[in-house]
Parts: C-alpha cells; structure tokens; sequence
C-alpha cells in the first residue's frame, strides 16, 4: 500500500490541478473570467434561487380545461365521421360530460355505432376493449359516446409531463440558466428561476398556452350576425387583434395545427419594417397548408393563437413552399416571446399561477457570506483537531489532502454545473467537516500496530490497508443514503444530495490516495526510525 507508484503520483498531480482550474473561476469577478485565456475553463458555479435570487412561481395544470378540450375535439371527429359515412344525424350536443347524438334512419343505428367505434378516440392500454372511448346505444336512436375515466387521468398526468418539458424549453430561450422545473402533487408544477428577476415576462412566456391553428374563415354569417347567436354548426366566434375587425367567424376544425411548425423567428417585414414573426411547417404541414391554400384562394384564413386571432389574411395563391409570416401589432419583444412560443410548442392544457415569489439577490448574498464564514470555522476547528492529535506532518498532510478534495468538489460541480443551493452549501460543510475521519481511521490503525511491536514501514502499509474496508463500508452507506435523497426528494434535497455524493467520492480519493502519496514522498526522503504519532 506504501508503494510509491507512477500512477498515483500522476492521479494525484493531475487531481489537484484539475480541481484548481476548475475552482479558479470561482475566485474572480464575472469581467476578469471573460479575459481568461481560452485553454483555461471559464465556468463558474451554478448558484441557486436561494443563493442568487430570482423568481418563484407555482401553477396549477387546469384539467378541466383539457376535458373540456377533448369533448369539443370528439364532438367535431363525430359529426365528421357520420357526415363522411352518409348517416343522417341530429342534436349532437354534450350531456352531463358526454356526448349524445340521435341517428334519424333507425336501420343506420348499428352501422353509425360500429363506424364511431373505428374512429372516433384512441387506443389506451390496459382498458377493455381497448380505446379511450365508448359507443353506447340507448332509447330513441340515440348513441351515447363517453370517454372512460381512465383517459382523463392518463390525459392530466401526461399534460404535467409535458408541460414541465415545454416550460423547461421556453425559460432556456429566455437565456435562464438551470431553471429548476418539478411537479409537485398530482398536477402542480413548481418553476424556480435564478437570475431572472423579471417575473413578469416570465409569467407571460410560461404561462400563455401557446396553441397555435390555422382555421378557415366562415363567411356564410357575419361576426353581427353570430354575435346575436345565429352560429352555424361547426363554426365560432373568436375575437380579434389584427387591427381590421374586433371578431371573425371561423370554423372549428383547425386545417393545421402549430405541432407541425419545425421553426419560428422574430424578423422586420421588408416592406413596412414592422416586426413580424416568420414560420416553417414541416413536410406533413407544408402539404396540408399548400392544399387547403390552393383549395381556398380568394378566401380568408384565420392565424389562431389560444382562441384569439391574431391575423386573418386573403389567400391570394398556392402556398406550397412550407413557410409564411405571420403579422400584426407586434413590438420587437412581443414577437421575438411569439416565436420562442412557437419553437417550444404549445402547452397541452391552460395553466393557473397558485404562488409567485420573487427572491432578492441580497439574501443569497448573505447565505453565502453565511455559509463561508460556517466553512471557514468548521475547517478551522478541523484543522486545530487533526494538528493537536496528530502532531504538525501528520495533520498536515491531512489538511492538504482536504484543500485538495474542495478543490476537486468545486471543480466537479462546476464543470457539471449543478446547481449550488443553501442545502447544499451544508451539504458541502458536513463533507468537509466528515473528510478527516477516513484519515483518523488510518492513523489510528497505525497507532495499534506501532504497539503491537510492527515496524514503521509495516505500520503504515497496515495502517491504510486494514482501514479501507472500514472506510468503504462508511462511506457507501453515506453514497446510497445521497442516492435515496436524490431519487425521491425535490428542489434543495437534491442539492443536499448531489453535493454530499460528490464529496463522498473525492473524500475517498484525497483522504486515502493523496495522504498515501504524500505520506510515502516523505517516508522515501526521511527513512524515520520511529513515526510522530506514536
């Protein structure tokens, strides 16, 4: 175990300057890391809310709405479906949160029923007959088509999902670092934004829904007319911002959705250098816009941003190259946020803001200065402890392989850019603090054989390696107790955890390699006769 080998000579060299090169930035003020030569690294910290201030927002995903959503899509793909089928249908409406529709021929009842089941809802495991949606007959030639309640919860937890993924895009547009997005219950999304002390925008960027489709405007009535309540079946009302008319009536059916945009940027119209947000479809979209525009020339389609249109054009011609522009009275901000929308996709229900907090820069300044005067004390203390028992070498030696372990911790989750929270601050104190016990163990275990009678030499190679295995044992069991703390914790728990299982692996490293080889250079130079810690 003493034996002073190339290898961990080098491990240990190239150990402390990696971790000295990656905890340099961390020493200097944000203008002196940008004059750093390029070979050196330049990333710093990651510091948390709690630390660098910043805004706090908690929402609610309405389910309701995405229920409510679901029944007005199954309710267009019904009267689609009868109407492409040639089945003779009325008073198709919903009832008490399904659908009912009366089949008028009453020799087509079985042939209307057998074809909803084929068309209508989705396949969904785990459910008898395996679709999200049921086809019932019932009295007066009437069908009754419901979604099972397995389909809404299925539909709420997986808008959590992938509203958490699309926030996570969005704030990574603004040019947040590291937002820390995570559900909380059953359909709750906690957003924590260090650094962005806007909460505002940040509200306006996370929470509008961002549902984009493209509708055709139904010109058999006028927005007068449908206001006073004469709405054709399959058709709406929506409001309007584009400056021409306050409203428009446009068919429910969305020709093409925002899901098929590949691209969105913010651009300057050539013409009148107004801004305006340019798109490009992908090859579904571009041949589904370029036959519906071909289709409809000389008429208007309405630009639909979460039920509110936002630019209703003529089609003037074929549009088949897969792109556009979409105008309006937009500011260069409110169209570069639309296009940052756009790229990162529309959220699959509405959101609703529960909390919003917004955290001071002041107080994680005085975490921090908190936090390095508790390091500060504690190494201090450490070190005291570790001189006073084992004399000056010894305990030397082992404050030198602790510098080096928080050099490699502050390098680690730097180059990682994990997030620094006040947990882990602590978490980074207690490792340090814990760092020497594997040095006590080694010393310790010399001590015990220097009485047996042992040798220097013997003494010291028993010393480290009849220890490991006490060590390992240590901490392993400290290594899976981080690992319990991050799978199933949140927010600073994972901080806790993720700082504690790093220093869990550098303390190994500094505490036995780096005292080893510290302790065999001076072995090889001295040729003692007896050790200092007897």
């Amino acid at each position: 175990m003493m034996t002073l080998s190339r290898w961990k000579v080098l491990l240990v060299v190239l150990a402390t300057i990696f971790g000295a090169l990656f905890t340099l930035p961390n020493l200097l003020p944000p203008d002196a890391r940008d004059k750093l030569p390029g070979f050196v690294p330049q990333k710093a910290l990651n510091l948390g809310l709690d630390l660098q201030g910043g805004s706090y927002l908690l929402y609610s995903v309405d389910t309701q709405a995405l229920r409510n959503e679901r029944l007005t899509n199954l309710t267009e793909d019904v009267r689609k479906t009868l109407t492409d089928g040639q089945i003779p249908f009325t008073d198709l409406g919903q009832v008490g949160g399904a659908l009912s529709v009366r089949i008028t021929d009453p020799g087509q009842v079985n042939k209307a029923q057998n074809a909803l089941r084929n068309a209508v809802g989705a396949p969904l495991a785990g459910v008898a007959g395996g679709r999200d949606v049921t086809v019932n007959t019932a009295a007066d030639q009437r069908l009754n088509i419901a979604f099972v309640p397995e389909a809404f919860d299925a539909d709420a937890a997986r808008a959590v999902d992938q509203s958490i993924e699309i926030i996570r895009r969005r704030i990574d547009q603004l040019g947040t670092r590291e937002p820390n997005i995570v559900r909380q219950g059953k359909d709750r999304i906690v957003i924590e934004a260090a650094g962005e002390s806007d909460p505002e925008r940040l509200k306006t960027v996370v929470g509008q829904t961002a549902k984009l489709t493209f509708q055709m405007v139904d010109d058999s009535v006028t927005a007068q007319e449908a206001a006073a309540g004469r709405v054709p079946p399959g058709s709406e009302l929506l409001p309007s911002t584009d400056g021409y008319a306050p409203a428009y009536v446009v068919k429910k059916r969305a020709e093409v959705t925002g899901e098929m945009l590949v691209d969105a940027q913010a651009r300057f119209d050539q013409q009148t250098g107004h801004p305006i947000v340019q798109f490009r479809f992908n090859g579904q979209g571009a041949r589904r816009f370029g036959d519906v525009s071909s289709q409809n020339i000389g008429r208007r389609f309405a630009i639909v941003l979460d039920k509110k249109i936002i630019s209703a054009p003529v089609i003037q011609s074929a549009i088949t190259g897969g792109s556009g522009q979409i105008t309006g009275n937009f500011t260069e901000e409110s169209a570069n946020d639309l296009a940052i929308l756009l790229r990162a996709g529309a959220l699959p229900a509405p959101l609703k803001v529960e909390e919003q907090r917004t955290v001071g820069a002041e107080l994680g300044a005085d975490a921090v200065r908190a936090g390095g005067i508790s390091a500060a004390v504690g190494l201090a203390g450490v070190a005291v402890f570790m001189v006073v028992m084992y004399g000056w070498l010894f305990g030397g030696i082992s404050l030198l392989g602790l510098i080096v372990n928080g050099l490699m911790i502050i390098g680690l989750m730097s180059v990682t850019q994990a997030t620094l929270t006040l947990p882990g601050i602590a978490g980074l104190i207690l490792t340090l603090s814990v760092a020497v016990d594997a040095n006590v163990l080694i010393y310790e275990r010399m001590r015990d054989e220097l009485r047996a009678g042992r040798s220097v030499i013997a003494s010291m190679d028993a010393g480290f390696s009849r220890a490991m295995g006490t060590i390992m044992d240590a901490n392993i069991t400290h290594l899976l107790s981080a690992a319990i703390l991050f799978g199933f914790g949140a927010g600073p728990v994972k901080g806790f955890a993720w700082t504690l299982s790093i220093g869990v692996l550098t303390t190994v490293f500094s505490a036995v390699l780096v005292t080893q080889v510290l302790l065999a250079w001076w072995f090889r130079a001295t040729r003692p006769k007896f050790l200092p810690i007897a």
